[in-house]
């Protein structure tokens, strides 16, 4: 009997459901945040799903990781909560914080020496940015030139799963 359990084939809720955890695992958002970043991109003209992958990306903590500032999306929350990241030459400590195109995200002067920074920066290869964002190595500040499409995101999250599950 216990055998035959492992040999099932998932459902379609479970497969929603796991897709759903994967992203909000991914960037770092509770339930409630994941639900209104949903329905948010629900309300949006364009594709649910990229819609709702953008918004993800375009969070402050995901920009500071994108850029480099930071090896991970958690240290980069670290980074913004602990106000060494400005926002258009103002200091924002809030992680969700939507960054639009035309913003600069940059390191405060205070924060440059940081040794997390450099180290974090050492590893950003030319090869490896975003296309949607322009970075300044030197002076430690990079700008969102415009919203990702979802060819350039590189998650391995199927939106469309995600979609069907808050759609039912």
């Amino acid at each position: 009997m216990h055998g035959q359990r492992q040999n099932r084939k998932p459902s379609e809720f479970s497969l929603q459901l796991r897709e759903k955890q994967k992203a909000k695992r991914q960037y770092g958002v509770l339930e409630k945040q994941f639900r209104n970043y949903y329905f948010k991109a629900a309300r949006h003209k364009g594709v649910t799903g990229d819609q709702l992958l953008q918004s993800l990306e375009c969070r402050l903590d995901n920009i500071t990781h994108r850029l480099g500032f930071a090896a991970s999306r958690k240290a980069a929350r670290q980074l913004v909560r602990h106000r060494h990241v400005m926002v258009n030459d103002r200091i924002v400590d809030i992680p969700s914080f939507q960054v639009s195109p035309g913003d600069t995200v940059q390191v405060r002067e205070k924060s440059r020496q940081l040794g997390l920074i450099h180290e974090s920066m050492k590893r950003v290869s030319e090869g490896r940015q975003a296309t949607w964002l322009t970075l300044d190595k030197v002076n430690l500040s990079g700008t969102l030139v415009e919203y990702p499409n979802r060819e350039d995101i590189p998650t391995a999250v199927e939106e469309q799963l995600i979609v069907e599950l808050y759609s039912k």
